[in-house]
């Protein structure tokens, strides 16, 4: 029977890793992630799996490939400027077509910035992931909870279409401390991967695990059948939660952290008795634009609300195709948005 513990954001996060499968963790300590791979230092000996704490994110990152050539589960954590430094191996993973896990627990930026939450790197998880033509699956829990349960899902989806997943966290989430529900041990199995560079004993094609493709017809071949598996991932793994929706004349968009603050306002705002609903994106890649474009339909504005200077906004500006007035509120340089700055813009809005 599922057990449920107090856990911190961060040590969840490890070990619904463990037991989704993922014995193999390289990292590389910064705050605010550093619970995460002290945890898997210690859960890894008991679980006979391998924990790396490499020499820089650089290599960490690429041990990650090299393990993922390999057809087993692996995952590295960082925080925003760690991140940056993993975009290369990230690259290389995508045109290798190599499934793994990439944690980012975001801090303020840019440059060095500040130990505090943030979420000014959602252009880089969705757009900017890497050099090349390339998506990375990108999931937005908003609770420790979830924060579990997408561990399982980003290996699950990442396996399913051999490519790099990333859950996009925050200093808020990883560090807070909520009840959890642990997936029993052992319950998740990883999938065979017949492609894996694994060892063949002479029964099978050698497989070669390779990104780099030096005819341009071949690079273009390669690059327009991902895309073509792009195209199928956001056909059908958008992922969105609506609340109070259904009669809303103003809706919030917001994902992760910012979701809790925005849902705190648009409960306040229902109170005060205006219609007021919240959009929540779960996953960024693929962005869930039908949900939104939906809404577009019967809503007469919404407001995205983000810890950054507007990184959301234009996204959903193009799920909404411009067809109701999209504004932005959001606080930056790690300070959180409060509900009572949220409802002030959601009053602003409604009266003009």
């Amino acid at each position: 029977m599922a057990e449920k513990v107090l856990m911190k954001g961060n040590e969840a996060l490890a070990e619904a890793a463990i037991r989704a499968g993922c014995h193999h963790f390289f990292g590389y300590p910064i705050t605010p992630q550093t619970e995460l791979a002290a945890y898997m230092a210690k859960r890894m000996p008991q679980v006979g799996g391998t924990y790396l704490q490499a020499e820089s994110e650089l290599a960490a990152v690429n041990m990650v490939l090299g393990a993922a050539s390999a057809g087993v589960r692996a995952m590295t954590s960082s925080s925003s400027p760690g991140v940056s430094l993993k975009g290369e191996g990230i690259s290389y993973m995508a045109g290798s077509d190599l499934p793994a896990l990439i944690i980012n627990v975001q801090r303020g930026g840019p440059g060095l910035g500040g130990i505090q939450p943030s979420q000014a790197d959602y252009w880089q998880a969705t757009k900017a992931g890497g050099h090349g033509d390339f998506q990375v699956l990108v999931f937005a829990p908003s609770t420790v909870q979830e924060m579990v349960d997408l561990v399982s899902d980003a290996f699950d989806t990442a396996d399913k279409y051999r490519m790099p997943a990333m859950i996009l966290a925050d200093g808020m989430l990883g560090q807070m401390m909520e009840p959890v529900v642990l997936p029993e041990v052992g319950e998740k199995r990883p999938v065979e991967k017949p492609w894996a560079a694994n060892g063949h004993q002479d029964r099978r094609f050698h497989n070669v695990i390779n990104s780099l493709y030096l005819t341009p017809e071949k690079l273009e071949d390669l690059v327009l059948a991902r895309y073509e598996r792009y195209k199928v991932i956001e056909a059908t793994e958008q992922r969105a939660e609506e609340y109070l929706t259904e009669d809303a004349e103003l809706v919030v968009v917001a994902y992760g952290a910012s979701a809790r603050v925005a849902r705190s306002a648009v409960n306040k705002a229902r109170e005060q008795g205006k219609k007021v609903g919240l959009i929540r994106p779960i996953t960024l890649w693929p962005f869930p634009k039908d949900t939104l474009k939906a809404a577009a339909a019967h809503v007469r504005k919404m407001l995205t609300v983000e810890m950054s200077m507007g990184q959301m906004v234009d996204d959903v500006r193009l799920a909404v195709e411009c067809a109701i007035p999209v504004e932005f509120f959001g606080r930056t340089g790690g300070i959180i948005p409060t509900p009572a700055e949220v409802l002030g813009q959601i009053d602003r809005m409604l009266t003009e």
